[in-house]
Formats: C-alpha cells, sequence, structure tokens
C-alpha cells in the first residue's frame, strides 16, 4: 500500500441529501475533496475527490471530533483499492480509497481565516502587554534573515 498524506482537505456533502460521514458497526465513510490548480479547466482550478474509510479507533475519534460536511481536516492513511459487485449488473466495479491512520482538525477556509484574523486583532493588545517586558529589543540592522540551520552545515547537500 502507499502512504498518503491529504493536507487542507475539505469533507464534502453527501450524495443526493445523504449524510456527509456514514457511520456503521465497521467504521465511518465520507469523502473528501482539494480545490487545485489547473490550467485546463474552467477559471484555472477544478476538484479532486477522493472516499475516506476508518475502522476501529480511528473511527470512534472520527465520531468524538463531530466532523460535518464543510469541516477542514489532515489525513494521513494509506491508499487501497476498494473493490465490490454492482447490485444490478453484476459486473465488479472498483474505487480508490484512503484507509485513514490519523486525522486532525485543519483550520483553513475563508471563515476560519475570518475568524483567526478577527482573533488576532483582538488578542494583539494583550499579548504585546504580556511579551513586551519579557523580549529584548532587536535591532532591524541585524542580518538575521529568519533562518538558521540546526548543528551547523547542511548534511544532505555538499558544499
Amino acid at each position: 500500500m502507499l502512504k498518503v498524506i491529504a493536507t487542507d482537505v475539505v469533507i464534502s456533502k453527501g450524495y443526493d441529501g445523504a449524510p456527509a460521514l456514514r457511520f456503521t458497526e465497521k467504521g465511518v465513510r465520507f469523502r473528501v475533496g482539494k480545490k487545485v490548480y489547473d490550467t485546463r479547466a474552467e477559471n484555472n482550478q477544478r476538484w479532486i475527490n477522493l472516499s475516506v474509510k476508518a475502522f476501529g479507533q480511528t473511527s470512534e475519534r472520527i465520531k468524538k471530533m463531530q466532523l460535518k460536511e464543510g469541516s477542514f481536516v489532515n489525513i494521513l492513511g494509506r491508499l487501497d483499492e476498494d473493490v465490490w459487485e454492482d447490485s444490478t449488473t453484476h459486473e465488479k466495479k472498483s474505487a480508490t480509497v484512503i484507509i485513514v491512520d490519523e486525522i486532525e482538525y485543519c483550520s483553513s477556509g475563508k471563515h476560519a481565516k475570518d475568524n483567526a484574523d478577527s482573533s488576532e486583532q483582538s488578542a494583539q493588545p494583550q499579548q504585546a502587554a504580556a511579551q513586551a517586558p519579557a523580549q529584548p529589543a532587536v535591532n532591524q540592522n541585524d542580518s538575521f534573515s529568519g533562518y538558521e540551520p540546526f548543528g551547523g552545515a547542511n548534511s544532505f547537500f555538499d558544499e
């Protein structure tokens, strides 16, 4: 199986009015989507949609998270193939599915950004007052670029 990392994906609406997440005694199934850049698509964007399954403790975690359509999540899982027989034509069908190993909330989207911006603005005066005595003055002419290698030179590349 292949390891999959899906970041900043949104839980898709259920098909034809069905719930977005379908819980059974075996686990949970849902779909996630991600808007990607594509020059061939209208407005240079298209959606990638993937089926997702979780079992056991991961399924219980998803239930406790109370995820719903429109929730943004990060997923770590395994890429697999679902195989089934069509009930009317009796032909074998298959589709790619992600089996979830880990899942977490992801702050994304317009509403999350608006909420983060408003909470940052209200918290800034309090944070500035709390942090001011503890932080030393920074000289604007320092040459620090924001990056400092850990442990000296980069060990992956010869310089």
